[in-house]
């Protein structure tokens, strides 16, 4: 379904878009995005429905505002730290890494790629907005990354699409376990400790001997 008009972000007497975005956030992690119900997004963030029509023509141009206005910043911040950085691709790497953790891990936008993965298959228009928005962003932000490095003479030649996927399933997976309690066997207080394995192993990988 297309929106006959866009989003109006400037704040109105009745409507606050930022706190429906966080509703629907908080709406969608907890439930899915099958389960999560407009009216329920309304009543969290304090609006009527009508009003959350108002910015919303449905709940999946709600999603696709989410993740806009959550996650793509944060991809985009990174794309410019990327180009502008001019330490070595060890240093890159650590803090490429530890900000992806900590401005999505630890918190609640961990919580989509376990919908996304949970939902896709119901949801195919979704899963490809999430595929070409953030997935393949987040792809090409990591063979950058190695692209970079292998010019440098610091990472050994690699098939940067292959290892650059294989470097983000850690992640994601870390991600899932964290929604995960129950069935994976993790203990979430552990998880900046497995990031800093998944580091080391990584670079250790990575980086050509001195």
């Amino acid at each position: 379904m297309s929106c006959p008009f866009k989003p109006k972000w400037e704040r109105r007497k009745d409507a606050r878009p930022q706190e429906l975005l966080a509703a629907a956030l908080d709406l969608f992690v907890e439930r899915g995005f099958a389960a999560t119900r407009l009216d329920d997004v309304a009543r969290a963030a304090g609006v009527s429905k009508g009003t959350l029509y108002l910015y919303f023509c449905s709940k999946e141009e709600l999603f696709k505002a989410v993740v806009r206005e959550s996650i793509v910043p944060l991809l985009g911040e990174a794309e410019g730290v990327i180009e502008q950085f001019e330490g070595n691709s060890e240093e890159l790497f650590r803090l490429v890494m530890g900000t992806w953790w900590n401005s999505i891990g630890t918190t609640k936008l961990s919580g989509l790629p376990k919908l996304m993965m949970a939902e896709a298959g119901n949801f195919p228009e979704l899963a490809r907005f999430y595929q070409e928005e953030v997935i393949n962003r987040g792809e090409n932000l990591v063979m950058t990354m190695l692209k970079r490095g292998m010019a440098r003479g610091e990472i050994r030649s690699v098939d940067v699409e292959i290892d650059a996927r294989i470097l983000i399933a850690p992640m994601i997976m870390m991600m899932i376990w964290k929604h995960s309690q129950g069935v994976c066997n993790v203990d979430p207080d552990k998880l900046d400790t497995y990031l800093e394995h998944y580091i080391e192993l990584a670079l250790h990988s990575l980086l050509l001997k001195k």
